[in-house]
């Protein structure tokens, strides 16, 4: 009797612990590859438009989330001062990529992205900022030079305005900070 109650527990540990035919720790849905030469990979960039008495740096840090379903992005600025984490994934009923970015300061956007001329193109809509901007506009992509660039605008009292500019290279040895 024990050896039949083995058995069965055998196979179901062994289909547990084996991926299904095909699957790889690196999948990814279909249409979030054009994300991959973003991930698994830390950048860290300093905002251009900042002024330099007091330079703005953030690290990012991307990565394959759910089995490849969706792209992760930790983010933080000054080692923790601010923060944020993003899931991306593909939204089949909107047929495109959706996203939701949470951060340290309460507040929350979520938004749609399209790969546009090799640039990620993003609009997103802020809930609970307190400083008045309400949508964001963004570009984010690598340059020639392997770099990764992200611009974005902001929409604040009816006016669309120049948000930041950050240019980033890959560092191994950078950390996102939460505090």
């Amino acid at each position: 009797m024990k050896r039949h109650t083995i058995i069965p527990f055998m196979a179901l540990a062994w289909c547990l612990v084996t991926p299904a035919p095909g699957f790889t720790q690196d999948n990814l849905a279909e249409p979030l590859e054009p994300f991959r030469p973003y991930l698994e990979k830390t950048w860290k960039g300093r905002f251009e438009n900042q002024g330099a008495e007091k330079p703005v740096h953030d690290v990012s840090r991307w990565e394959r989330a759910l089995n490849g379903q969706a792209v992760r992005v930790l983010h933080s600025v000054n080692d923790g001062e601010y923060g944020g984490e993003s899931i991306i994934f593909w939204d089949a009923e909107k047929k495109g990529i959706v996203f939701y970015y949470f951060t340290t300061a309460g507040y929350f956007t979520t938004g749609t992205m399209i790969l546009e001329d090799n640039k990620f193109v993003s609009h997103e809509y802020v809930k609970g900022a307190t400083d008045g901007i309400t949508e964001v506009r963004s570009t984010t992509e690598i340059t020639p030079d392997g770099r990764m660039l992200s611009k974005a605008r902001y929409f604040r009292n009816g006016q669309w305005e120049v948000g930041h500019e950050v240019t980033y290279v890959e560092d191994a040895s950078a950390q996102v900070v939460f505090r």
